[in-house]
């Protein structure tokens, strides 16, 4: 599966969980060059807190575009170490 952004993959792997519906990657498939922290959060009562980052392509920023649980709840252990992106802001997954 591959992340891409105007041409541009952010992100490739075959090693893919899907929980509610989206896909989540490897932390090791991140492509570090395109992403930049934010210091937006929020919480999902079943998995936890979630960690963001802006995807930076040259002069295109995608604020809060991609999320982690970086200390999931037990049930959403499947996704420790793993990001997706979130849909609708102009990233294709597939």
């Amino acid at each position: 599966m591959k992340a891409v952004l105007n041409g541009t993959v952010l992100a490739e792997s075959d090693d893919i969980v899907m929980v509610d519906g989206n896909p989540y990657f490897p932390r090791s498939a991140m492509r570090q060059e395109f992403f930049r922290d934010s210091s937006h959060t929020t919480v999902c009562g079943w998995k936890g807190t979630a960690r963001y980052w802006d995807v930076v392509l040259a002069d295109n920023v995608i604020a809060n575009a991609v999320w982690s649980y970086e200390t999931p709840k037990p049930e959403a252990g499947q996704i420790l170490e793993r990001f997706a992106f979130y849909r609708g802001k102009g990233i294709e997954v597939s």
